[in-house]
C-alpha cells in the first residue's frame, strides 16, 4: 500500500514552514499538556483531598517514574523519527516494516517497565531517602502505576508514529478522551469511595490503556503504508538497527538527566515533607513549561527529519531558526506568569501556607531562567532530527547532568540550603543550551564542507 497524505497529514518539506510548525506545534503542545495533567490531577486531588503526605508521595515520584520510563520513550521518539524519514524518501516498505517493528517493541518495552518498576521502585524510593511518613504512600502510588506500562508504551509509539504523519490532531482527540476519564475517575474514588494514593494511581492506568487502544485502533485504519496489523508484528532488523541509533543514545540521556534529578530530588526530600510538597507543586507548572517548548523541539526533530529524507537541506536552517524562536516565546512568557503568580499556582495544589511558600520560593528562583531549558532541547533535537544522537547525549550528559552531581558533591555541601540546590537547574541549563547551540553550527559547517549539504543551508527565502 502506498503512503498518500491523508487531511489531516503535513507537507513539511515546503514553506511557509513558521505557518506549518505552527499547525503542527499547537496540537502536539496541547497533547503534552493533556498528558501531563494525568499527573496534575492526581497532584491536586490527593493534596486537595487526601493531606500533605500524600501530595508529597505522589509528587515526588516524578523523577523516579521519568527514570525508568525515558530509556524507552527515547526509543519512541526513534521510531518517530526514522519513520519521518522514510516518509521523506517515499519509501512505502520500510514505512510498513519500521511500523510493525516500533509497535511490536513498544509491547516488549512496556512488559519490561513495568516488572522493574513493580518490583524495585520501593528500595529506589529508601535510596532517595524518602521520609517515613511518605515511603508507603509514594511506594503504593508507583506499584499501581507501573502496572499501566504496557498500555503507556503502546500510546506513545504509536503517536509517535502518527505524528511522523504530520498529523497532530489525532494524538490529541484520542488524549482528551482518556484524560477527561482520568479526572473523572480521580474525582469519585477519591471523593465519592475515600480511597488514597490508590484513587489516583488506578485511573491513571486505565487512561493509559484506553489511550493505547485508541491509538492502535486508528492505526489499523489508515489507509496508507503506515496502517498497522496485529498479523504482520514483526522484528525487522534494519529498522531496529535505525530505531536504536537515533533512540536509545536519547533514551539514555533521558535516563541519566532524570538519574541527576533524582539525585537533586533526593536531597530536596531531607529538608522534610513540607519542602517536598512545595517543591512538587512548584515542579508541576514547571512541568507545563517544558512540555509547551518539549512539543516545539519535537517539531524541529519531524521537520528535519522529513527534509534530510527529501534531501532538502536548504531548508534545514530555516526549520532550526523558527522553532528556536518560538521555543524561547514560550519559555519567556510562561516564566513570567510563574514569577507574577507563584502562590497563586502552588495554592492550586494545596491549602497548608508553608507549602505555598515552599513552593513559591523554589518558583522565584527557577522561573527567571527556564528559558535556556526550553532552547537546550530545540537544538539538541535538531541534531537528531539530522540523525546524529550521540552527540546531543554526550553534551547534555556533561553539561546538565555531570554538571548537577558534581553541585551536589561540591557545591551544595558549602551552602546547605535550598536555594544553592535548586540553583543547580539553571546552571545546568545555560551551560547545557551553550554547548548545544554551539554543537549545532559546528556539526552543519563541517557537513557543509564535506559537501553533504548544499550551501544553502542557513538561507532566509521561504
Amino acid at each position: 500500500m502506498n503512503y498518500t497524505e491523508n487531511r489531516y497529514s503535513l507537507d513539511m518539506t515546503k514553506g511557509p514552514f513558521f505557518r506549518k510548525i505552527l499547525i503542527f506545534s499547537i496540537p502536539l503542545i496541547l497533547t503534552g499538556l493533556l498528558q501531563l495533567a494525568y499527573n496534575t490531577a492526581d497532584v491536586i486531588v490527593v493534596g486537595k483531598f487526601v493531606g500533605t503526605q500524600a501530595l508529597a508521595a505522589v509528587g515526588s515520584t516524578g523523577s523516579l517514574i521519568n527514570l525508568f520510563l525515558n530509556l524507552f520513550l527515547g526509543l519512541s521518539m526513534g521510531s518517530g523519527v526514522v519513520v519521518a524519514r522514510h516518509i521523506g524518501e517515499q519509501d512505502d516498505k520500510k514505512i510498513h516494516n519500521c511500523v510493525h517493528t516500533a509497535m511490536l517493541l513498544s509491547i516488549f518495552c512496556g512488559f519490561v517497565i513495568g516488572i522493574i518498576g513493580f518490583f524495585t521502585s520501593s528500595k529506589m524510593l529508601v535510596l532517595m531517602k524518602a521520609p517515613a511518613d511518605v515511603l508507603p504512600l509514594a511506594s503504593l502510588y508507583l506499584k499501581i502505576y507501573f502496572l499501566g506500562s504496557p498500555g503507556l508504551m503502546v500510546y506513545n509509539f504509536g503517536a509517535a508514529i502518527v505524528r511522523a504523519t504530520g498529523d497532530t490532531k489525532r494524538p490529541l482527540f484520542i488524549l482528551g478522551i482518556s484524560g477527561a476519564i482520568n479526572v473523572m475517575l480521580n474525582l469519585i474514588f477519591v471523593i465519592i469511595f475515600k480511597f488514597g494514593v490508590e484513587g489516583v494511581a488506578i485511573p491513571t492506568i486505565v487512561s493509559q490503556y484506553l489511550s493505547a487502544f485508541m491509538v492502535c485502533a486508528y492505526l489499523m485504519r489508515m489507509n496508507n503504508s503506515c496502517r498497522f496489523s496485529v498479523k504482520q508484528l514483526k522484528i525487522y532488523s534494519d529498522e531496529l538497527k535505525h530505531i536504536f541509533k537515533i533512540g536509545l543514545p536519547a533514551g539514555i540521556q533521558g535516563s541519566l538527566f532524570s538519574f541527576s534529578n533524582v539525585v537533586i530530588q533526593s536531597s530536596v526530600n531531607s529538608f522534610g515533607s513540607v519542602v517536598m510538597a512545595g517543591t512538587s507543586a512548584g515542579s508541576n507548572y514547571e512541568g507545563y513549561i517544558y512540555t509547551c517548548t518539549n512539543s516545539v523541539s519535537q517539531t524541529t526533530m519531524t521537520f528535519t527529519s522529513q527534509n534530510m529524507g527529501a534531501k532538502k537541506y536548504s531548508n534545514i536552517g530555516k526549520i532550526y531558526r523558527r522553532c528556536l524562536l518560538f521555543a524561547c516565546g514560550i519559555g519567556v512568557f510562561m516564566g513570567i506568569i510563574g514569577i507574577l503568580f507563584g502562590e497563586q499556582i502552588v495554592g492550586l495544589f494545596s491549602k497548608d501556607p508553608s507549602v505555598i511558600q515552599a513552593g513559591a520560593d523554589r518558583m522565584l528562583i527557577i522561573m527567571p531562567f527556564y528559558v535556556f531549558c526550553s532552547l537546550m532541547d530545540v537544538a539538541a533535537m535538531q541534531l537528531r532530527g539530522m540523525g546524529k544522537s550521540i552527540e546531543p547525549m554526550i553534551v547534555t550528559l556533561l553539561g546538565a547532568c555531570g554538571l548537577r552531581i558534581l553541585w551536589m558533591i561540591f557545591i551544595l555541601p558549602m551552602n546547605h540550603t535550598i536555594t544553592m540546590l535548586y540553583m543547580a537547574y539553571p546552571v545546568s541549563w545555560i551551560v547545557t543550551f551553550i554547548a548545544q547551540f554551539t554543537s549545532y553550527f559546528i556539526f552543519t559547517r563541517r557537513m557543509r564542507k564535506n559537501g553533504d549539504f548544499d550551501n544553502e543551508i542557513f538561507d532566509t527565502e521561504e
